[in-house]
């Protein structure tokens, strides 16, 4: 199935301003493997079943700008590839899933591969950022929790 029909921002927004402003003092922090695995979605088109590549390519290429490398390992509060978050939108109940750089949806995983999970990478535990939705609107994200994925915990 194919979705043809492409959300702008709304007029007048400037979503890069908000994000960055929001980042400032926190910032964002990617592992050198998350890094790799956003430019291989980037290259590979592994967000063309996105509603939206368009924005979200750009949102990822701006993520990739504007976040710091982190030392490894990551700190046990970063949310990253793998890792199973919990978090909140605009006061929405609490959900979680763990953080995929799948580019096919898979059940109870949250795709990089998309605006919510491009955006909840690098952020860290009790951090809010603005979430861009796939219909133009802006809400907050803020990360309530972050556990390292069953699989990790297991290794």
């Amino acid at each position: 199935m194919t979705i043809t029909r492409i959300t702008h921002q709304p007029a007048g927004s400037d979503f890069r301003s908000l994000f960055e402003r929001s980042a400032v003092g926190r910032g964002f922090l990617l592992t050198v493997e998350d890094r790799l695995g956003i430019e291989h979605l980037l290259r590979y088109r592994g967000t063309r079943n996105s509603p939206n590549p368009a924005l979200l390519n750009g949102l990822l290429r701006h993520k990739l700008r504007i976040s710091r490398g982190t030392p490894e390992p990551a700190s046990p509060d970063l949310v990253v590839a793998g890792c199973h978050v919990t978090y909140m939108i605009s006061g929405e109940g609490a959900r979680s899933g763990v953080l995929s750089m799948n580019p096919t949806p898979v059940p109870g995983h949250i795709l990089v591969a998309s605006l919510l999970g491009a955006t909840l990478i690098g952020m860290r535990k009790l951090q809010k950022v603005p979430l861009l939705r796939d219909d133009g609107q802006i809400e907050v994200v803020v990360v309530l929790d972050v556990h390292p994925s069953p699989d990790q915990a297991a290794a």
